[in-house]
C-alpha cells in the first residue's frame, strides 16, 4: 500500500514539473523574416539611404497605455517595418501586405486605426514596389511626429508620459 501511495506521490509530483515548465518541446530557431519580407527591408535600404530601417517591431515599442485592457490591443503586435529619419524619428510604418494578409482585411484596418490615432503614418503595399515607388512616398520627407502630437496621442490612448 504504501508503495502504491509512493507511486502515485511521484507520478502528481512529475505532472505537476510538467506543467510548470510547459511542453517537453524545445523551441526552434527560425529566420527573423520572410523571403518576401527580406527582400522588402533591402528595397527599403536601397531606396532610402539616409533613412534608418526597422523590422519586425513590436507595437510595444511604438505604443504605450496605462491600462492594461489598452496594451492588451497592441502588446501582441509587430509590424513589419518601420522606417525613421537619422535621429530615430518615425515617419511611418510599412506593412507588406502579402498572400497571408487575405481575408484579414478588418484586422489590417483595425491596426492601422491604431497605429494613425498614436499619431503615426502607415503604408501598405500589396506586393513590393519598386524602389522609385517608395521613395516618391517619401519625397518630400514625411514630418516626423512632433513631440506635442505625440504627447497628445499617447494620452488620449492613456499613456504614461503623456504629462511629461
Amino acid at each position: 500500500m504504501f508503495a502504491v501511495i509512493l507511486i502515485g506521490v511521484a507520478v502528481i509530483a512529475e505532472l505537476a514539473k510538467k506543467q510548470v515548465s510547459g511542453s517537453a518541446e524545445r523551441p526552434k530557431r527560425r529566420w527573423p523574416l520572410t523571403k518576401n519580407e527580406a527582400a522588402m527591408y533591402h528595397r527599403l535600404i536601397q531606396a532610402l539611404p539616409d533613412k534608418v530601417i526597422f523590422a519586425q517591431v513590436s507595437f510595444g515599442a511604438l505604443l504605450t497605455a496605462r491600462g492594461r485592457a489598452t496594451r492588451n490591443r497592441f502588446d501582441r503586435k509587430i509590424a513589419d517595418f518601420v522606417v525613421c529619419d537619422k535621429a530615430l524619428q518615425v515617419l511611418a510604418i510599412i506593412e507588406l501586405d502579402d498572400s497571408s494578409h487575405r481575408g484579414r482585411e478588418g484586422n489590417d484596418a483595425a491596426r492601422d486605426k491604431l497605429l494613425q490615432d498614436a499619431g503615426y503614418r502607415v503604408l501598405r503595399y500589396p506586393r513590393i514596389p519598386n524602389g522609385e515607388r517608395v521613395q516618391a512616398d517619401f519625397t518630400p520627407a514625411p514630418e516626423p511626429v512632433k513631440s506635442t502630437e505625440k504627447l497628445k496621442s499617447l494620452y488620449e490612448l492613456g499613456g504614461q508620459d503623456a504629462k511629461q
